[in-house]
């Protein structure tokens, strides 16, 4: 018995020595672990802080887009053209109607919440089609962003979210609009519905007008409702103002007569121009047709252009000032200088020059007067072809004039290797030539200016820009008077005559170009002005295109509107008027068969 208890007690004591150490070995190993734990909670919480911050707000924290203002174009007398509203956009998130957790309730939950009877609360509000709305929501349902409604009236948005539909939600947004309407839109242009440039000065200043977007962070949940706003990152930065040149008053009287003008003729479409004389800016620039870009549902494309920057023509007798300009300067010719224009007519091979009668001998000044082909022909012959190109190059012509506008068109002036006398002779009374409206009058432009070509400008200029003496001033100033005879009794623009102004100008009677050449019974009918003559203030050019009826001529369509628009524009900018007297309008206004031009 004694040696069986030895025995145990021999091996008991390994068993005891072997559980101690399994004891401290677990305790090791918890121990182990517990450090590793708390390693670990230290590592995330302290030493890896910023991975694990990152990767929680990438699945919860959002940017939202703030939308900047767009800036305000202003007239040269600080009236709004093109301002930015405050509106609300609505948007719907499906995702809020959805159990993901169960494919069967989770159709059956959004078909009820797509069914409600809210939505045809919603659609009532809005003005739109119930079913519509249910068909954008449905195409979207496993999206969690749906447009439901663009640019609405904030207290419109405010009934919708009022009503409490599930997943509805606003974002500000900002909305275009137009106070003058049709009368400037050429000019300005517009904007899509995210507020950029589409066309006009909106597209070519849409850097410096729309401004820079805001950010701000949000916390969402998994179904991108916002829980909470957490905090501005970077405030939108409104966009810069724009102040144009323009005169917003002469622009609506210019827009008045031109589309009573279009209207009384039938014509197709009409432009019309004025620039300041003394700075060169673009006083006032409209169009017809037109349309309203504050409700383009019915827009043409036919009506976008603005036909005086981008529509090419062949300016036609308003030219022979021009040629006038460059007899004058080549010391071949003085304003008394005769041309015998008998017997009316000037032949070139199988090609004939005419005049609507055969005025005989007439000195420069009658010339332009009577707008006169085979006399303007013959002294155009006599400077050779170049002579006359480079009179109408350093004008202008054939080349753009900086101002930046989309869509501007630079016309054609063809230089040929070797000149024929007929090419001479037609360039020499504007055809074979195309120009804009604005070409034509920046060419009068440097007239008025007694020789100085001055850079045009669609913005307001704060001094009178460096201009470029192009020619004399003494050429300029005989150019003048020559254009004052042509709106005097025997000249082809009486009609253009302004009531205690004297003014100058030169008509123009060009065929419209059609597809299998020129148009026998289609006119393009033009006057190119200033006033007043002495000392010119104005320059305006009228096109009106393809008027109907028995009046078709320069003298008989543009040159009244001319004097419509001159006689007021003079007024508002307080020009004081001649001291000569009232030279007053022809009180029939008729015109000979040989003063139309």
């Amino acid at each position: 018995m004694k040696q069986e208890a030895n025995n145990v007690r021999e091996i008991s004591q390994p068993e005891g020595k072997t559980s101690l150490g399994r004891f401290a070995f677990i305790v090791s190993c918890l121990a182990i672990a517990l450090s590793a734990l708390i390693f670990r909670i230290v590592d995330l919480q302290v030493l890896d802080n910023a991975f694990l911050q990152k990767q929680g707000d990438a699945r919860t924290v959002r940017y939202e887009v703030l939308d900047a203002h767009r800036g305000m174009i202003t007239d040269r007398n600080g009236e709004p053209l093109a301002v930015s509203t405050p509106v609300e956009t609505l948007w719907v998130n499906p995702s809020v109607a959805r159990d993901p957790t169960d494919s069967k309730k989770d159709e059956k939950k959004f078909q009820e919440w797509l069914n409600c009877e809210c939505w045809n609360r919603v659609a009532g509000l809005l003005k739109m089609d119930a079913q519509s709305i249910r068909a954008r929501l449905q195409s979207g349902a496993n999206k969690e962003f749906v447009y439901l409604d663009r640019k609405v009236a904030p207290e419109v948005a405010q009934q919708v979210l009022a009503l409490g539909v599930a997943g509805v939600h606003s974002r500000r947004e900002y909305k275009r609009f137009y106070p003058a309407g049709e009368v400037a839109t050429h000019l300005l242009g517009f904007v899509n519905i995210d507020e950029n440039g589409q066309e006009g000065l909106e597209l070519a200043y849409n850097d410096w007008l729309a401004g820079k977007a805001g950010k701000a962070t949000v916390l969402k949940d998994r179904r991108g409702e916002v829980i909470k706003e957490l905090g501005l990152v970077e405030d939108a930065q409104p966009g810069n103002p724009l102040q144009l040149s323009i005169d917003l008053r002469l622009q609506y009287l210019a827009y008045r007569e031109l589309k009573s003008a279009v209207k009384a003729h039938k014509a197709k479409s009409a432009s019309l121009v004025m620039l300041d004389v003394d700075t060169g800016e673009v006083l006032a620039m409209v169009n017809q047709p037109s349309y309203n870009p504050n409700n383009r549902k019915r827009l043409r494309v036919s009506s976008l252009r603005n036909r005086a920057m981008t529509d090419v023509f062949e300016p036609g007798s308003s030219m022979k000032p021009l040629t006038m300009a460059a007899a004058l300067e080549s010391g071949k010719f003085n304003p008394d200088s005769e041309i015998d224009t008998s017997p009316g007519y000037l032949r070139f091979g199988r090609s004939t020059i005419r005049d609507t009668h055969n005025y005989g001998v007439l000195r420069l000044e009658d010339i332009v007067a009577k707008s006169s082909n085979v006399g303007t022909s013959k002294i155009a012959i006599g400077l050779t072809g170049p002579v006359v190109w480079d009179m109408f190059y350093r004008m202008g012509l054939g080349q753009l004039t900086g101002l930046g506008f989309p869509g501007e068109g630079g016309g054609v002036l063809p230089q040929p290797y070797k000149w024929k006398n007929i090419q001479v002779a037609t360039l020499s009374y504007g055809y074979g030539l195309n120009v804009t409206a604005l070409q034509l009058a920046q060419s009068y432009l440097v007239l008025a200016a007694d020789g100085v070509k001055r850079p045009l400008s669609l913005l307001k200029q704060e001094n009178q820009p460096q201009g470029e003496q192009i020619i004399s001033a003494d050429v300029a100033h005989k150019v003048r008077l020559m254009l004052n005879k042509v709106v005097e009794k025997g000249g082809t623009g009486t009609r253009a005559q302004v009531a205690s102004y004297r003014v100058g100008g030169k008509t123009g009677t060009v065929h419209a170009v059609g597809n299998s050449g020129y148009e026998e019974s289609e006119y393009k009918a033009l006057f190119a002005g200033m006033a007043p003559i002495d000392s010119p203030k104005v320059v305006m050019v009228v096109v009106v295109d393809a008027p109907q009826g028995d009046e078709y001529y320069g003298g008989e369509v543009a040159a009244p509107v001319f004097s419509r628009v001159m006689e007021n524009t003079m007024r508002i900018l307080n020009v004081t008027p001649d001291s000569v007297g009232n030279q007053g309008r022809i009180a029939a206004h008729g015109l000979s068969s040989g003063e139309r031009g």
